[in-house]
């Protein structure tokens, strides 16, 4: 049997969607405004398809064309990330957190979060005091199946697990990057979902075992109190 008009407007109305939003995703991960080609080739899509896509994201202010042809965010992706951030408070709960991490000699504090099935975005950072560092820098896509943030994210919210069964702390060595390593604890929101996963990394050499034993129990407590402050219950009871 044929499908109807209706669903066939249906799922073109789908894929429209989440190409725009590929292409939404390809402006925000450059610090500087892009280019048309440049843009076609990070989404792999037609110019033609992106003029169209973009005529609608400009009109939704989304995506801004400038002067000199490049393309930025817009100023409707800047309200929503003050929304965001209204709702959620992370930036004004977790950020004093992951300074305080790195002020007591902790290697440099991330905050992830669940961006889609195969990656996990960085949505705060500080750097640590250390001469060397990973790179790793907020708005950066990252492996969802690989790093200890990564893979707290993947076991509570891709696998279903619970606290018992995923833990509170997962510690990686030269996963994402053989030359680094990571300890991570996750935080939780009011209703007892995964809001993200506090993570401390940096260059490999440095993660003896008195150095991950020391960070492990720094990032569980930044995460406990991290998870307190935004209403939500550590399943430890601590």
């Amino acid at each position: 049997m044929s499908r109807t008009p209706t669903q066939d407007n249906s799922t073109d109305g789908v894929a429209a969607v989440e190409r725009a939003l590929t292409i939404v995703g390809a402006v925000a991960q450059r610090t500087d405004p892009i280019t048309l080609a440049d843009l076609s080739r990070a989404t792999g899509f037609y110019k033609s398809t992106l003029l169209r896509l973009i005529a609608s994201l400009e009109k939704a202010a989304l995506v801004v064309r400038r002067a000199d042809g490049r393309y930025a965010l817009g100023p409707y992706a800047h309200h929503l990330g003050r929304a965001y951030e209204a709702t959620y408070r992370l930036t004004e709960t977790i950020l004093p957190l992951l300074q305080g991490l790195v002020d007591k000699g902790t290697e440099s504090a991330s905050f992830h979060v669940y961006h889609d099935a195969q990656s996990r975005v960085c949505l705060l950072r500080v750097d640590s005091h250390h001469s060397t560092l990973d790179r790793i820098r907020v708005g950066d896509l990252l492996p969802l199946d690989k790093g200890a943030a990564g893979k707290l994210l993947t076991a509570y919210l891709v696998e279903g697990q619970s606290a018992a069964q995923a833990g509170l702390m997962l510690t990686s060595m030269g996963e994402r990057d053989p030359n680094c390593a990571a300890v991570a604890s996750p935080v939780f929101g009011p209703d007892g979902d995964l809001c993200g996963a506090i993570s401390l990394s940096g260059p490999k050499e440095r993660y003896t075992p008195a150095a991950v034993k020391k960070m492990s129990k720094l990032v569980q407590d930044a995460a406990a109190e991290a998870t307190r402050a935004l209403g939500g219950r550590w399943p430890s009871g601590k």
